[in-house]
């Protein structure tokens, strides 16, 4: 029986729109692709996620990929409010999810610097149960631990939790660990299978 919803931010809760972002820069083409292949298509962006380095070190990273746009990173760089999207409807979806009695907790792959820049657009983060943002715990998705730690930490049962994300292998691990899951692609589709789910 499931007792819990788990979600995702990025694209299920709020819109991750790094790409509107960066043209909003008004770059061209080729500068936006490498920006794009300097930071949030390289490694490095998994790591901002984890947390583990300064602000200052992956800055230093993101240049160091692509010295040539080194103007253009530090620009982007310097405040990332705009990169995340508030849904409007997130907070009425998890509302309307705790009055049938579900728990809501989030497990999200999200860096320090954009949760404080960008924190306006997080708002239903204060209608959640229990949140585990991947910088503050060193974690990120789709490894094993960071599931764990969400049931470790809120008492849940994996059995009685369906995850929901709109990236596959995060759902994938999610249900090696015991839940169920749901790879997001549209509100009305995610909230049918949600259904789905939670009757049988």
């Amino acid at each position: 029986m499931i007792k819990n919803i788990v979600f995702d931010i990025g694209n299920v809760l709020a819109g991750f729109i790094w790409q509107e972002f960066f043209q909003s820069f008004g770059y061209s083409q080729e500068v936006f692709e490498k920006l794009a292949d300097a930071t949030v298509r390289s490694a490095l962006w998994n790591e901002m996620d984890r947390g583990k380095m300064s602000d200052e070190e992956l800055l230093a990273g993101f240049i160091a990929n692509d010295p040539s746009i080194e103007r253009q990173v530090r620009e982007v760089f310097e405040n990332l409010e705009g990169m995340i999207l508030r849904y409007d409807y997130a907070i009425p979806w998890i509302r309307e999810l705790k009055g049938q009695g579900y728990g809501i907790y989030v497990i999200s792959n999200f860096a320090h610097k954009a949760y404080n820049e960008c924190r306006e657009a997080l708002d239903f983060l204060e209608e959640v149960d229990g949140a585990i943002l991947s910088y503050q715990v060193k974690l990120v998705k789709p490894s094993p631990e960071i599931y764990q730690l969400l049931c470790s930490r809120y008492g849940l049962d994996p059995q009685e939790c369906v995850f929901i994300d709109d990236i596959q292998k995060n759902v994938d691990a999610a249900m090696g660990e015991g839940m169920k899951g749901i790879t997001f692609q549209s509100l009305l589709q995610a909230k049918e299978e949600l259904e789905r789910v939670c009757r049988e």
